[in-house]
């Protein structure tokens, strides 16, 4: 006669068994179940995304939103006059985050020189070349948003600066 230990540990080692089978693995599982071979599951896939494109006139659903379609050797282009005009220019501001590679810096609460407001500076350089639609300058006060006017002056010192760098560097 087994002892109540004994049956207690036999019973979960035999629970512990049926529940890796079930789960399967792709071996089948234990009650026969098993997934399909990999040849009628691309066929059913194809078959799903067909009907979609009748359907909808397109291939693409809601599920792709969360799926990263870019190739992982895609880089985004920064321009290095931007980004080093803005991080000289905003430089009386101390800066909290920092990534050359998506063209993204933030900075926390600073006085410029001769002024008495204190700002913050979110600067995203968003493109490849030297032209002010490739950056996007938000400032923040303490009491707000900063004025449409300040912002604008902002981005022109930042685009003056990239400009007097390029010419440097060329030796223009």
């Amino acid at each position: 006669m087994m002892s109540i230990n004994r049956l207690g540990t036999a019973t979960l080692a035999l629970v512990l068994v049926l529940t890796l089978a079930a789960c399967g693995g792709g071996m089948g599982g234990l009650f026969g179940g098993g997934g399909s071979p990999r040849g009628a599951q691309t066929a059913a896939e194809d078959e799903i995304l067909r009907e979609r494109l009748q359907d909808t006139g397109s291939r693409d659903s809601i599920w792709d939103l969360f799926t990263n379609r870019t190739p992982p050797e895609t880089t985004i282009q920064v321009n290095r006059y931007l980004w080093a005009a803005s991080m000289e220019v905003l430089d009386f501001l101390p800066v909290d985050t920092v990534d050359p590679f998506s063209g993204v810096f933030t900075t926390g609460f600073g006085t410029p020189p001769g002024g008495g407001r204190p700002y913050r500076a979110t600067v995203h350089v968003t493109d490849g070349a030297l032209d002010a639609r490739a950056l996007n300058v938000a400032l923040v006060t303490r009491a707000g948003p900063a004025s449409t006017e300040t912002v604008r002056a902002v981005e022109n010192a930042i685009l003056t600066r990239a400009r007097q760098m390029r010419i440097q560097d060329r030796g223009l």
